[in-house]
């Protein structure tokens, strides 16, 4: 693979840019490997990435049945943060947000990490109490985040409106300076470049239509749209599509799919400088490279496999941002679109063992799975080398619905974004 820097782009400039290569490979599928990851969305990715670089494991598999990034990790609002209530979450995102500083170096590819701060509003004293909970429990994890008044927030954001006459009056805000956004197209392409050039194999329009195990019920390999594959170990990262692959195997989960929408506007010239979130309303906004305003929304009502979403929640979240940000009322919206998101009884991911010998999941992080890619790819190759847990995501295993140590985000948060 050859590396990108100054010297490189400038030789390639004089010739006419005629000497770049296909960033990762297409092979054709070995009949066996030691390890198969079903998904090539960002946490797929990531974890045949790290299995490689930090275990030696580099006979991979990593199959897809679209296009490489075709799912939730191109169809979500790059929001990254860690700023979440308990022990166990806040050292899995802050894990994820330590690696997201050092991304583009390690993988020699700029993923457009953009720590612009994410500033969370609180529009009533619930919110303003349940804001400071967060800030102090944060502080106590080593998590940075503070409190803003009403005009400090102005000040940060001057686009916002803080006047007290409106229906959602912002009464301060919780200000994580470490969160911002990342280009979610480049993250998948600079982790499927950089695994490629360690030997994985990146399998893109490969169905997965089977999961087959042996005689003494450990896992054996994967039927696919191209033959039997097969594998000593198979970790499924296949997102709001888990429950259907994960059935394959014999193995019920525990998460329920839901459509989750995001809307951008037409592109104007920078006026919004960070990411702001209200839990209240269920909306958020941050601009992109493009000039476009990236909305987002709740999940939708009802559990679907649709990649739309409904009209009610769409109006519902551009009223609120309008009301919110009054210079955005006359802005076109150009395009809506939806992604199918994996969500757990207590919100929180999954990153575990389970009870089929040689299978793994990874999966349940409902709206929150972007932010975290890199540490979720990280401690879930571990989890599969070693076929034990990382310290950081023990407390994610699969058997915590039976055994009631769930841990609520849902609740500690009112919505997970």
């Amino acid at each position: 693979m050859r590396r990108f820097s100054a010297f490189a782009l400038a030789r390639e400039a004089m010739r006419g840019h005629s000497g770049w290569t296909e960033q990762w490979a297409s092979p054709e599928p070995r009949k066996t490997y030691d390890v198969v990851i079903v998904g090539a969305g960002g946490h797929g990715l990531a974890t045949a990435y790290y299995l490689a670089k930090e275990h030696g494991i580099t006979d991979i598999a990593v199959i897809e049945k679209g296009w490489l990034g075709g799912g939730n990790t191109g169809r979500n609002t790059t929001i990254i943060r860690s700023n979440y209530l308990y022990d166990e979450s806040a050292a899995l995102y802050d894990h994820a947000v330590t690696l997201w500083e050092g991304l583009s170096q390690d993988l020699n590819y700029n993923v457009m990490f953009s720590p612009r701060g994410v500033l969370m509003l609180s529009h009533n004293e619930h919110d303003r109490q349940g804001a400071q909970r967060h800030i102090h429990a944060n502080r106590l994890n080593g998590v940075d985040n503070e409190w803003l008044t009403p005009d400090e927030c102005k000040a940060y954001c001057p686009p916002l409106n803080i006047s007290a006459n409106t229906r959602y009056p912002v009464i301060g805000g919780a200000l994580q300076r470490r969160g911002g956004t990342a280009r979610h197209d480049a993250v998948a392409w600079g982790y499927a470049r950089a695994a490629s050039a360690r030997g994985v194999h990146v399998l893109q329009n490969t169905t997965v239509t089977g999961i087959r195990r042996s005689a003494d019920g450990r896992v054996a390999g994967v039927e696919t749209t191209r033959g039997f594959i097969g594998a000593r170990k198979v970790g499924v990262v296949a997102a709001g599509n888990t429950s259907v692959v994960m059935d394959m195997a014999g193995v019920r989960m525990p998460i329920e799919s839901y459509p989750l929408q995001a809307v951008v506007s037409e592109p104007v010239k920078p006026c919004f400088p960070c990411v702001v979130m209200s839990n209240t309303v269920h909306a958020y906004v941050s601009q992109s490279d493009k000039g476009e305003l990236v909305i987002g929304a709740g999940t939708d009502q009802y559990p679907s496999y649709s990649q739309t979403g409904s009209l009610s929640i769409f109006n519902h979240t551009l009223d609120a941002i309008a009301e919110m940000f009054p210079i955005f009322r006359r802005m076109r919206m150009l395009r809506t679109w939806g992604g199918i998101v994996d969500v757990t009884p207590d919100r929180s991911p999954i990153l575990s063992k389970t009870p089929v010998p040689g299978l793994y999941v990874n999966c349940g992080w409902g709206t929150g799975g972007f932010k975290a890619t890199p540490g979720s790819g990280h401690v879930f190759a571990h989890t599969i080398a070693r076929d034990e847990p990382h310290p950081i995501n023990a407390a994610f295993s699969l058997d915590r619905f039976e055994t009631g140590r769930f841990i609520d985000e849902a609740a500690a948060a009112a919505v997970a974004h």
